[in-house]
């Protein structure tokens, strides 16, 4: 089996894999906070009360995103890390760290 992936290309599981279905069980949740925030500027809802709703969902976005880095750095890196040993070729675990930097650098922007 072929490891060096290209950063899109589709891996047999993803880091997230095991806790897939938290995952899309918080994100739905994360989505009806969204739908409650256009219903409160709908029905014209006091501003500091949306922007509250507002600052709740970027938590909960933010703790997706913090998951999704420990699961992409416990599995996929590490997985990389084997490979590189493995295949004696250091560049398949930089390019790992050097994505998942790139996506972390994304987050704290």
């Amino acid at each position: 089996m072929e490891t060096n992936h290209t950063p899109h290309e589709a891996a047999e599981h993803h880091g997230y894999h095991a806790d897939k279905s938290a995952l899309e069980r918080r994100l739905k949740r994360i989505e009806g906070q969204v739908r409650g925030v256009a219903k409160m500027v709908d029905e014209d809802k006091y501003c500091i009360d949306i922007l509250t709703q507002i600052s709740a969902i970027n938590a909960a976005l933010h703790k997706v995103s913090v998951q999704l880095i420990d699961d992409h750095i416990g599995h996929c890196v590490v997985d990389a890390a084997k490979s590189s040993i493995e295949q004696g070729d250091p560049s398949i675990v930089q390019d790992k760290i050097a994505e998942a930097t790139a996506a972390i650098s994304r987050l704290v922007r």
